[in-house]
């Protein structure tokens, strides 16, 4: 139902003993995010969030011209792909091309024509050559007004890309909050920005946690709903980028070292290389002896 690694990955994502992630997956028949929820509920697990599993390989690039910024993930199998120059360099001619034109989708990208072919025949013909699943994943075009400022920044090469827009404060201002984004992987900007889903699921986990707490057996629904409320605001300050603390001075949030620095954040994008792809957990031994076997 479920192997040694999946008690370790459960581990890790929860901070939770050995013995108490085995007891959750086995209630929860193997399911990591069902186990993540059960560990929380009976109070073993106190992360706010769940990690997002970041395993697909590939880039993040960002361009800038004037007051248009565009970052772009592209996909490959393996990590020394997405370091071959052909590769970058496509990446690269994947975000001009994106400034340059006006698109809104993937598929308006990929039917650009240029040189007589369109993006998507070039991307076939890397594809060919390189001998490796490339995909286009995403892309995101934002712009800003003049007295606005584009913080950029990437991080690990370019596993995680940021892009934030402020308004009044300078460049190695709204840097600084790219790098905070980078670091911090907030979900959101501010409390509007988080999904609705969201906050219901996080706040029945405090509830839940609540219920197990025998100070609260005799609480009323109501009373229960009012004390879980008033704890969501630790979970907004973890996961808004305005509200957390700024990572160079602990004593500021991110919004108040923006506003001394005569600005505020108007908005925020943020890139992962590969998250919330699930990537085939490879055993080359197994998979040799299978080859040998005529078995695969």
């Amino acid at each position: 139902m479920f192997s040694a690694s999946d008690v370790k990955e459960l581990r890790e994502k929860t901070g939770a003993g050995m013995m108490d992630c085995k007891k959750a997956l086995e209630a929860c028949e193997g399911n990591q995010d069902k186990a993540i929820d059960w560990l929380r509920e009976k109070g073993i697990a106190k992360a706010a969030k769940k990690e997002s599993r970041i395993a697909a390989e590939g880039l993040c690039q960002i361009k800038v011209d004037h007051n248009t910024a565009v970052m772009v993930e592209v996909n490959s199998e393996t990590d020394f792909v997405a370091k071959n120059k052909e590769f970058t360099d496509f990446v690269d001619y994947l975000a001009d091309q994106i400034l340059a034109n006006d698109v809104s989708s993937v598929e308006d990208v990929l039917a650009i024509q240029d040189g007589g072919e369109t993006i998507q025949d070039k991307l076939v013909a890397l594809v060919s050559k390189i001998g490796e699943k490339i995909s286009f994943r995403r892309f995101e075009k934002v712009t800003k007004e003049d007295g606005e400022e584009f913080g950029t920044y990437k991080h690990m090469g370019g596993k995680i890309g940021v892009i934030v827009v402020c308004k009044g404060a300078n460049e190695e201002v709204s840097k600084d909050v790219a790098m905070q984004a980078a670091a911090m992987n907030p979900i959101a900007l501010n409390r509007d920005g988080v999904p609705e889903e969201v906050v219901n699921h996080e706040k029945e986990m405090i509830k839940a946690e609540m219920k197990n707490d025998p100070k609260n057996e005799k609480k009323p629904e109501d009373i229960l709903d009012k004390m879980a409320v008033g704890k969501l605001g630790k979970f907004f300050k973890e996961n808004c980028l305005v509200e957390q603390d700024f990572i160079k001075d602990s004593s500021l949030t991110v919004e108040k070292y923006v506003k001394e620095n005569g600005g505020e954040v108007l908005s925020m994008v943020r890139f992962a290389v590969g998250e919330g792809i699930e990537k085939r957990q490879e055993n080359f031994a197994e998979e040799v002896a299978a080859q040998m076997n005529g078995t695969n």
